[in-house]
Protein backbone atom coordinates (compact mmCIF):
# COMPACT_ATOMS: atom_id res chain seq x y z
CA UNK A 1 0.00 0.00 0.00
CA UNK A 2 1.35 3.47 -0.85
CA UNK A 3 2.50 5.54 2.11
CA UNK A 4 1.96 9.24 2.69
CA UNK A 5 3.99 11.61 4.85
CA UNK A 6 3.30 15.16 6.00
CA UNK A 7 5.70 17.65 7.55
CA UNK A 8 5.26 20.33 10.20
CA UNK A 9 7.76 23.17 10.05
CA UNK A 10 7.81 24.73 13.51
CA UNK A 11 10.12 27.60 12.62
CA UNK A 12 9.39 30.84 14.46
CA UNK A 13 9.17 32.62 11.08
CA UNK A 14 5.50 33.18 10.26
CA UNK A 15 6.10 34.49 6.73
CA UNK A 16 6.09 31.45 4.46
CA UNK A 17 8.16 33.35 1.89
CA UNK A 18 11.03 33.73 4.38
CA UNK A 19 13.74 31.11 4.01
CA UNK A 20 13.84 28.48 6.74
CA UNK A 21 16.62 26.04 7.60
CA UNK A 22 13.93 23.65 8.84
CA UNK A 23 12.41 23.66 5.35
CA UNK A 24 15.79 22.72 3.89
CA UNK A 25 16.13 19.75 6.24
CA UNK A 26 12.55 18.66 5.52
CA UNK A 27 13.35 18.92 1.79
CA UNK A 28 16.20 16.45 2.20
CA UNK A 29 13.83 14.01 3.89
CA UNK A 30 11.23 14.53 1.17
CA UNK A 31 13.75 13.44 -1.46
CA UNK A 32 14.85 10.45 0.61
CA UNK A 33 11.24 9.40 1.18
CA UNK A 34 10.49 9.64 -2.55
CA UNK A 35 13.30 7.15 -3.18
CA UNK A 36 11.30 4.73 -1.00
CA UNK A 37 7.96 5.43 -2.73
CA UNK A 38 6.71 7.55 0.16
CA UNK A 39 5.10 10.84 -0.90
CA UNK A 40 5.58 13.80 1.40
CA UNK A 41 2.41 15.60 0.39
CA UNK A 42 2.73 18.91 2.20
CA UNK A 43 4.81 20.97 4.60
CA UNK A 44 2.74 23.10 6.96
CA UNK A 45 4.45 26.11 8.49
CA UNK A 46 2.69 26.27 11.84
CA UNK A 47 3.57 29.90 12.64
CA UNK A 48 1.77 31.00 9.48
CA UNK A 49 -1.51 29.67 10.92
CA UNK A 50 -3.54 30.70 13.95
CA UNK A 51 -2.94 27.63 16.08
CA UNK A 52 -4.38 28.72 19.38
CA UNK A 53 -2.92 27.78 22.77
CA UNK A 54 -4.65 24.98 24.61
CA UNK A 55 -4.81 21.23 25.08
CA UNK A 56 -7.99 20.37 23.20
CA UNK A 57 -8.44 19.43 19.54
CA UNK A 58 -10.56 22.53 18.89
CA UNK A 59 -10.07 25.79 20.74
CA UNK A 60 -12.98 27.59 19.07
CA UNK A 61 -13.49 30.31 16.47
CA UNK A 62 -10.51 30.90 14.22
CA UNK A 63 -8.47 27.98 15.51
CA UNK A 64 -6.42 26.54 12.65
CA UNK A 65 -5.50 23.36 14.52
CA UNK A 66 -8.56 21.19 13.68
CA UNK A 67 -7.81 21.33 9.93
CA UNK A 68 -4.08 20.75 10.49
CA UNK A 69 -4.85 17.89 12.87
CA UNK A 70 -7.00 16.21 10.21
CA UNK A 71 -4.17 16.41 7.66
CA UNK A 72 -1.64 15.01 10.14
CA UNK A 73 -3.84 12.04 10.99
CA UNK A 74 -4.56 11.31 7.33
CA UNK A 75 -0.84 10.58 6.78
CA UNK A 76 1.15 7.50 7.73
CA UNK A 77 4.32 9.39 8.70
CA UNK A 78 4.74 12.72 10.48
CA UNK A 79 7.94 14.70 9.94
CA UNK A 80 8.19 17.04 12.91
CA UNK A 81 10.67 19.78 12.09
CA UNK A 82 11.83 22.68 14.19
CA UNK A 83 14.69 24.81 15.45
CA UNK A 84 16.67 24.85 18.67
CA UNK A 85 16.22 28.07 20.63
CA UNK A 86 18.02 28.73 23.93
CA UNK A 87 19.17 25.12 23.96
CA UNK A 88 15.70 23.62 23.72
CA UNK A 89 12.84 22.96 21.34
CA UNK A 90 11.27 26.18 20.05
CA UNK A 91 7.96 27.50 21.37
CA UNK A 92 5.98 26.83 18.17
CA UNK A 93 6.85 23.13 18.34
CA UNK A 94 5.84 23.03 21.99
CA UNK A 95 2.45 24.50 21.14
CA UNK A 96 1.85 21.69 18.64
CA UNK A 97 2.77 19.11 21.27
CA UNK A 98 0.41 20.74 23.76
CA UNK A 99 -2.43 20.49 21.25
CA UNK A 100 -1.65 16.80 20.69
CA UNK A 101 -2.20 16.24 24.41
CA UNK A 102 -5.89 15.92 23.51
CA UNK A 103 -5.11 12.55 21.91
CA UNK A 104 -4.90 10.99 25.38
CA UNK A 105 -8.64 11.46 25.82
CA UNK A 106 -9.66 10.56 22.27
CA UNK A 107 -9.12 6.81 22.33
CA UNK A 108 -11.15 4.20 20.46
CA UNK A 109 -12.78 1.09 21.93
CA UNK A 110 -9.38 -0.64 22.06
CA UNK A 111 -7.82 2.29 23.93
CA UNK A 112 -5.83 3.48 20.90
CA UNK A 113 -5.15 7.18 20.38
CA UNK A 114 -5.77 8.79 16.94
CA UNK A 115 -2.02 8.59 16.25
CA UNK A 116 -1.84 4.86 16.96
CA UNK A 117 0.13 2.89 14.34
CA UNK A 118 1.48 6.11 12.81
CA UNK A 119 5.19 6.92 12.68
CA UNK A 120 6.90 10.20 13.61
CA UNK A 121 10.44 11.40 12.90
CA UNK A 122 12.30 14.60 13.76
CA UNK A 123 14.22 17.20 11.75
CA UNK A 124 16.11 19.58 14.05
CA UNK A 125 18.30 22.57 13.14
CA UNK A 126 20.05 25.30 15.10
CA UNK A 127 23.15 27.35 15.75
CA UNK A 128 23.84 26.18 19.26
CA UNK A 129 23.93 23.11 21.44
CA UNK A 130 20.62 21.43 22.19
CA UNK A 131 19.78 19.06 19.32
CA UNK A 132 19.86 15.96 21.52
CA UNK A 133 17.88 17.63 24.29
CA UNK A 134 15.31 18.96 21.81
CA UNK A 135 14.92 15.53 20.24
CA UNK A 136 14.49 13.97 23.68
CA UNK A 137 11.76 16.49 24.54
CA UNK A 138 10.03 15.89 21.23
CA UNK A 139 10.18 12.10 21.24
CA UNK A 140 8.95 11.76 24.81
CA UNK A 141 5.97 13.95 24.01
CA UNK A 142 5.22 12.15 20.74
CA UNK A 143 5.51 8.77 22.45
CA UNK A 144 3.13 9.91 25.19
CA UNK A 145 0.59 10.94 22.57
CA UNK A 146 0.63 7.65 20.69
CA UNK A 147 3.17 8.06 17.90
CA UNK A 148 5.71 5.35 17.08
CA UNK A 149 9.36 6.40 16.76
CA UNK A 150 11.65 4.31 14.54
CA UNK A 151 15.28 3.48 15.23
CA UNK A 152 17.41 6.46 14.15
CA UNK A 153 14.27 8.58 14.07
CA UNK A 154 15.93 12.00 14.00
CA UNK A 155 18.29 13.98 11.80
CA UNK A 156 19.83 17.21 13.04
CA UNK A 157 22.41 19.87 12.30
CA UNK A 158 23.73 22.51 14.67
CA UNK A 159 26.28 25.13 13.78
CA UNK A 160 28.94 26.76 15.90
CA UNK A 161 27.72 28.36 19.13
CA UNK A 162 27.24 32.10 18.62
CA UNK A 163 27.79 31.49 14.91
CA UNK A 164 26.02 33.21 12.04
CA UNK A 165 25.87 30.36 9.50
CA UNK A 166 22.50 28.63 9.23
CA UNK A 167 21.82 25.21 7.75
CA UNK A 168 20.16 26.87 4.76
CA UNK A 169 23.40 28.78 4.08
CA UNK A 170 25.56 25.67 3.62
CA UNK A 171 26.86 25.13 0.09
CA UNK A 172 26.51 21.36 0.44
CA UNK A 173 24.89 18.91 2.82
CA UNK A 174 27.34 17.51 5.39
CA UNK A 175 28.10 13.83 4.79
CA UNK A 176 26.73 12.63 8.12
CA UNK A 177 23.51 14.61 7.68
CA UNK A 178 22.98 13.10 4.22
CA UNK A 179 23.67 9.61 5.54
CA UNK A 180 21.33 10.06 8.50
CA UNK A 181 18.55 11.48 6.31
CA UNK A 182 18.55 8.29 4.25
CA UNK A 183 18.48 6.11 7.37
CA UNK A 184 15.65 8.09 8.97
CA UNK A 185 13.55 7.89 5.80
CA UNK A 186 14.31 4.20 5.25
CA UNK A 187 13.53 3.17 8.81
CA UNK A 188 10.38 5.29 8.96
CA UNK A 189 9.07 3.92 5.66
CA UNK A 190 9.76 0.35 6.73
CA UNK A 191 8.07 0.75 10.10
CA UNK A 192 5.10 2.67 8.70
CA UNK A 193 4.53 -0.06 6.13
CA UNK A 194 4.51 -2.74 8.81
CA UNK A 195 2.12 -0.79 11.02
CA UNK A 196 -0.22 0.04 8.16
CA UNK A 197 -0.47 -3.64 7.27
CA UNK A 198 -0.75 -4.77 10.91
CA UNK A 199 -1.89 -1.98 13.26
CA UNK A 200 -1.45 -2.14 17.00
CA UNK A 201 -4.26 -4.21 18.56
CA UNK A 202 -4.72 -1.83 21.50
Amino acid sequence: MPLKAIALNCTLKADASEASSTDVMIGLLKTAFAERDVELTETIRIAAHDVKPGVSSDEGDGDAWPAIRAKILAADILVFGGPVWMGQLGSVAKRVLERMDAFLGETDEQGRMPSSSKVAVAAIVGNEDGAHFSTAQLFQSLNDTGWTIPAVGAVYWVGEAYGSVDFKDLKETPEMVAKTVKMVAGNAAHLAGLLKATPYPG
